[in-house]
């Protein structure tokens, strides 16, 4: 996924008004800090969800704010920088505690065990992460039966659910129990659209009227927020689990949140030791988070303003149209004229601006992702970077 630019196309769009240029500032996690997160050599990458540090960048961020305030290391994910990160996801999402853990495929699937028990069925998105792409643990480790509803669609209903419940007693020779209710929001294998929220909230009636636990797979829960302007917190009140990423969009080069009511958070510490989870150290992760937590936010909604006038601008110009996806969120579809050589385009683009995007397709089509690296160039270089990479 990728791409999307701007500039001069100030020039072929008319009297266009581009706001003022982004204030430093507004990349930094702290008013304290004197200088910024920003790569040694800036990128815009219209792919991914947010800055995935190099080596050498990464380890000058954590110096950074070592410096800021001193990272104090965890033993075992206890006490430290680690607990003050797991604080701070409490206040973000409304639940009573977070615990750390290595992986979202983890925090998934020790959530779900849980919030089933010794119920054998979970119901879950046929295009969910959880399903697809966390190699059968649910089957193989947990003795789960997932259970896929809404082929190749974003999200199934509360109809939906309610239908494949009822039609169960008649369907099966027994009765094993249905453990938990699992939702991914947004969802990546359907490019990064939502949930709708009324749907979420019907579902959870419904669930309620059932005693049905619910999860639910944030990973990139700050982007739906972001292009929903639906709070985390709200979001997370629906459901009894909720899981975020740490490296997605937060920097980190690993780790995940996994945030719910202490009787369910207690039981994971045991649970993430078996699984063979339990790492002596996890303060380079913790801290790297903790560090670019500030200001996560805004980051992302000044990205989303920002790309709202950039496609404006490139929209007008004749030679691309940029269109949102339905219920989507940081995912964008970029479509160039026939005669503009795409592989040309992305190579310029690439190797004269520092602007990375996918390589177009056949029909000269390529989807982009906007994240905050497109706050770490001015808006007029992009437009003209664009306009340029054209001839």
């Amino acid at each position: 996924m990728s791409s999307i630019n701007r500039r001069n196309f100030l020039r072929s769009s008319g009297s266009l008004v581009i706001p003022a240029v982004l204030p430093l500032s507004g990349l930094l996690t702290s008013e304290k800090k004197t200088t910024s997160d920003l790569p040694a050599k800036p990128v815009v990458k219209f792919f991914g969800d947010g800055e995935m540090y190099e080596p050498s960048d990464y380890i000058r961020v954590l110096q950074e704010a070592d410096k800021a305030a001193a990272i104090a290391k965890d033993r075992y994910g206890v006490g430290g920088v680690v607990e003050a990160l797991e604080k701070k996801f409490t206040v973000l999402t409304g639940k009573e505690k977070a615990i750390f853990m290595p992986s979202g495929t983890m925090a998934n699937q020790l959530a779900l065990a849980v919030l089933s028990g010794n119920k054998s069925k979970v119901f879950v998105q046929e295009t969910s992460h959880v399903y697809r792409d966390e190699a059968d643990a649910g089957q193989t480790v947990f003795q789960k039966r997932l259970m896929p509803l809404a082929k190749d669609e974003t999200c199934f209903t509360a109809a939906q659910l309610q239908k494949a419940i009822d039609e169960m007693s008649n369907a099966e020779a027994f009765n094993t129990g249905i453990g938990a209710v699992s939702i991914e929001n947004p969802v990546r294998r359907s490019d990064g659209r939502m949930v709708p929220l009324e749907e979420i909230k019907q579902i959870r009636k419904y669930c309620l009227e059932k005693k049905i636990p619910m999860h639910l797979d944030g990973a990139r829960l700050y982007v739906a927020s972001a292009w929903s302007g639906i709070s985390i917190k709200e979001y997370s009140q629906y459901f009894d689990t909720v899981y975020i990423s740490l490296y997605k969009y937060l920097g980190a080069s690993a780790g995940a949140i996994l945030c719910g009511d202490a009787a369910i958070i207690d039981q994971m510490t045991h649970l993430i030791k078996i699984h063979g989870g339990s790492m002596y150290g996890n303060w380079t992760n913790a801290a790297m988070a903790l560090h670019r937590m500030e200001g996560a936010e805004k980051r992302f909604t000044d990205a989303k303003n920002l790309a709202e006038t950039l496609f404006g601008v490139l929209n007008k110009t004749g030679f691309c149209t940029v269109r949102e996806l339905t219920n989507g969120t940081n995912i964008y579809r970029l479509q160039l004229s026939k005669n503009i050589d795409g592989k040309n385009f992305q190579s310029k683009l690439n190797q004269q601006y520092n602007i990375r995007l996918g390589r177009p397709d056949a029909n000269n089509e390529v989807l982009i992702s906007v994240n905050e690296t497109l706050l770490y160039q001015p808006l007029e270089n992009i437009i003209n970077a664009f306009k340029d990479a054209v001839v």
